[in-house]
């Protein structure tokens, strides 16, 4: 894994919220600091990340993401001196920003600094308004979906280029077209699917943690919020029936662009579709360095920003085992499957389950991946060779659509 390849995940504000979405993973990553009084990014720590994650970046382009939690709890004016330490650290680079919210603190302030400063914004959002608030509640229990409505048109009153990320939990999983068309109807042209899957461990660790890692050997259960395998995979599959019909080149799903890359023979863009990972780190609100976003565990800490270097830890033995075992532990049913291409065993935190002769390694979603990746072959082989020839892929909808 080059050093110059890496992208990091920052958490200025750590796992801290205004709301307390029932399938959250990050919430509990609170017990990992229960010494914290103060959770945003000091100064000290937030100017030497960005001075060395500039540094870093061999391209003339450098982007941040900002994440949480909730990013905007810290206040524009946290952001505005981002924003300063960017330009003063830049050596001649192009910066730009993303900053993933829930949506329900962006008024006029945030709105009109977000469009000055050229965010690129994402919202998360499940969903019409009985669909998002089965899980995403704040601390009193109540639903959001008004406040996250409000915030999308704010940023839209600011000409703020947004898309949208929907976790695919059980229940939205069973109302596919109802999701695509409400997001498409508030003005998402850009959308991100995520299957949310997590284990629940019948005791904490002694890290505190309930949610436990792939690997872990205690007792832990599916939670009931965890979108079944093949409900997300018919998910896809009924979205991509409309959106292939009428929408190619107009609405972007992320894991539609991104499996045309597959059948085009290119790497996915995409971490959790590559051969290898590593490259996709995430820096918690202490300038503690964890080799992902979905791993953040003592375990996978590799030092912190203030006490060694961000090209020095992504570098780092350790991290180069961590992406090569992607790849190293991949079953042989997988490494002999027809859509691995496309696939490569997913993320490695979805990789709990047993081959049916007995190897560990199998993903949990992987009948939903494989009834998709199977579903869309024969469109994505007509798109894949429109572009061989030089003609758009939106074609495909001259053949399917009506």
């Amino acid at each position: 894994m080059p050093a110059a390849g890496f992208h990091i995940m920052t958490k200025p504000i750590g796992p801290i919220c205004n709301l307390d979405c029932k399938y959250c993973f990050y919430l509990e990553k609170e017990s990992l600091y229960p010494n914290t009084s103060r959770w945003a990014m000091p100064p000290e720590v937030l100017e030497r990340y960005i001075q060395q994650y500039i540094a870093a970046q061999s391209a003339d382009e450098v982007h941040f993401a900002w994440q949480g939690g909730e990013p905007t709890l810290l206040g524009t004016d946290f952001f505005r001196n981002v924003i300063a330490l960017e330009q003063r650290h830049a050596q001649g680079k192009s910066i730009h920003n993303a900053l993933q919210t829930n949506g329900t603190l962006i008024d006029n302030d945030w709105a009109e600094f977000l469009a000055e400063q050229k965010f690129l914004v994402g919202v998360s959002i499940d969903g019409p308004a009985a669909i998002h608030d089965r899980y995403r509640v704040d601390k009193g229990n109540a639903p959001t979906f008004d406040r996250v409505t409000r915030g999308i048109e704010k940023l839209k009153e600011y000409n703020v280029d947004f898309n949208t990320l929907t976790v695919v939990n059980r229940h939205n999983s069973q109302y596919p077209l109802e999701v695509y068309r409400f997001l498409k109807e508030i003005g998402s042209g850009f959308m991100q699917f995520i299957p949310v899957v997590e284990r629940t461990a019948a005791q904490p660790g002694a890290d505190g943690l309930v949610l436990i890692q792939p690997s872990s050997d205690l007792p832990a259960e599916v939670t009931d919020w965890s979108v079944e395998p093949l409900a997300f995979g018919k998910f896809l599959a009924r979205i991509f029936d409309e959106w292939v019909k009428q929408d190619v080149g107009r609405t972007f799903v992320q894991l539609f662009d991104v499996a045309l890359e597959s059948w085009f023979g290119m790497d996915s863009s995409l971490c959790v579709f590559r051969k290898t990972c590593g490259s996709a780190l995430a820096i918690e609100h202490t300038g503690d360095l964890y080799s992902c976003d979905h791993f953040v565990y003592p375990e996978n800490k590799l030092g912190n920003v203030m006490e060694a270097g961000l090209e020095q830890m992504a570098s780092s033995q350790q991290q180069k085992d961590f992406g090569l075992g992607k790849l190293k532990t991949l079953p042989r049913m997988c490494r002999e499957c027809d859509v691995r291409f496309a696939c490569n065993g997913e993320c490695p935190r979805h990789r709990f389950l047993k081959t049916p002769d007995g190897e560990n390694g199998l993903n949990y979603l992987c009948a939903g991946y494989k009834h998709f990746f199977h579903y869309i072959d024969p469109y994505m082989q007509f798109m894949a060779a429109e572009l061989r020839a030089g003609r758009p892929p939106a074609n495909i909808m001259r053949i399917v659509g009506s």
